[in-house]
């Protein structure tokens, strides 16, 4: 599939805006955005092709000198004069509040024109193959044991298109991405459900990577049925790459979104070059970082994609930030501007969230357990980054006793603590290492982006219950 011919179409009425909207800011960005998804499903007794989140429109973001004004449509065709001094019109203020705004940087804009494209086999699957292919997995798993309910198959495909134009620059993005779900409900002492999920921008990886873990997933689903929960105590911990990258996403995500240090909201704000964190663990984040759901270009300020290392040998060394935080804390900007949809304000966000992998093999980690738990499949988590708290949820944990995976599984299982303290208690980091991209994430409880965490297993000590 092709980058958007509606924004290819636009490109000169863009320049035209940004020209008459010189005469009155000093810097004067358009954003174009392109979004097609679609969801494709079947279950026990429905099949479907729906649309997914998509969007299509523009916004233009101004700099007067002193702060940032943005101004969101549907088309820009037509007058540009006109258009210009209708903006100019919305975005007026009283001189009062003006003066009480957050004062910004002018932002640099350098010049750079650049089509970005990164292929896809999208156009090789059409919607009805898909939906065959996922009534045929979805009756697989259904013929395979008397106790499921339900089983659900589902690919949700998404292409992405943007057009970028500052006065001195022009660029474009265009890329795909799809997930695929394998999910298992089951009857049985008590009612269970399991998942398996892929990620790619080749559907027939997905495809293929389905097909193939049916019978894991109705395994999983079946010692599920036959978890307890967990006693509540301090154990020691091996994380999959699942829960390292909760752990990621919860401890130093939304922690060092630069935005929360310009409102005093993070205390990651004065821990800037101190030990947050055990000297073998290092963390990254980046849309150029690992190729996953939230691999772009370039953001939704036009920064160009970065790989920016949070911790290094423990040590809190950078945050994430959007264009309007780093012009008002005088750093660079991360590439991490990013927005909910073109209607929506740009925050700084997460995109691939991850931990190094280290030196030690997974066995030896599990070995060196006593008595504890490894831990799979992130649930939900949160965090509390004023006070450093963090709660995380995993779908469940194997037992581990005398340094041997048990059959006795637990769930669902709540990770808990200080995040200082969780991050100090690492101990042993995997050579193994998994970035996946399979959900959204919400800023408060709104403003939803797709995001990717992971890294490779965690040895730690934490409180679970």
């Amino acid at each position: 599939m092709p980058f958007s011919t509606f924004l290819d179409g636009k490109r000169q009425a863009c320049r035209d805006l940004v020209h008459a909207l010189d005469r009155f800011f000093p810097y004067v960005s358009i954003l174009g955005t392109d979004v097609r998804s679609s969801q494709i499903r079947a279950d026990r007794k429905s099949s479907m092709v729906q649309d997914g989140r998509g969007e299509c429109g523009f916004v233009v973001k101004m700099h007067n000198g002193r702060s940032f004004f943005e101004y969101s449509l549907d088309d820009i065709s037509g007058d540009a004069g006109a258009l210009a001094q209708k903006i100019v019109q919305a975005v007026q203020i009283d001189p009062a509040l003006q003066s009480r705004m957050i004062e910004t940087a002018l932002p640099q804009d350098e010049p750079m024109k650049q089509d970005f494209v990164r292929e896809s086999d999208f156009d090789d699957y059409t919607e009805e193959y898909l939906l065959d292919t996922c009534k045929a997995l979805s009756q697989e798993l259904l013929q395979k044991d008397a106790q499921v309910l339900n089983a659900i198959a589902m690919v949700q495909p998404f292409t992405v298109s943007k057009l970028f134009i500052t006065k001195n620059r022009e660029l474009s993005q265009h890329y795909g991405w799809a997930n695929g779900y394998l999910i298992v409900v089951m009857g049985g002492e008590k009612m269970a459900h399991a998942r398996h999920v892929e990620g790619s921008d080749k559907l027939s990886e997905i495809v293929a990577n389905l097909k193939a873990h049916t019978n894991q997933v109705i395994d999983l689903a079946r010692h599920l049925t036959h978890a307890t929960p967990i006693e509540p105590g301090v154990y020691d911990v091996i994380t999959d790459s699942s829960i390292t990258g909760l752990i990621a996403h919860e401890a130093f995500g939304h922690g060092v979104e630069m935005d929360q240090f310009v409102k005093d909201r993070a205390m990651a704000k004065h821990c800037m070059g101190q030990y947050v964190a055990s000297p073998i663990a290092n963390m990254h984040d980046g849309a150029a970082a690992a190729h996953s759901v939230a691999s772009y270009f370039f953001d939704d300020d036009g920064v160009l994609a970065h790989d920016t290392q949070i911790i290094k040998d423990g040590i809190l060394v950078a945050g994430l930030s959007d264009l309007a935080s780093a012009t008002q804390l005088s750093t660079l900007p991360t590439g991490n501007g990013r927005r909910d949809s073109y209607k929506r304000k740009a925050y700084s966000r997460m995109t691939n969230t991850f931990f190094e992998p280290g030196k030690d093999k997974l066995e030896d980690m599990i070995q060196s357990v006593q008595h504890g738990y490894m831990l799979f499949e992130t649930n939900n988590g949160m965090e509390d980054p004023k006070n450093w708290q963090i709660q995380c949820t995993a779908e469940y944990g194997i037992e581990i006793v005398d340094g041997k995976l048990t059959d006795h599984y637990v769930s669902p299982v709540v990770m808990s603590g200080s995040v200082p303290e969780l991050l100090k208690s690492i101990s042993m980091v995997s050579d193994r290492f998994q970035v996946i991209g399979s959900g959204m994430c919400g800023k408060g409880y709104k403003e939803w982006v797709r995001v990717s965490d992971g890294g490779p297993n965690l040895k730690v000590r934490v409180k679970l219950g």
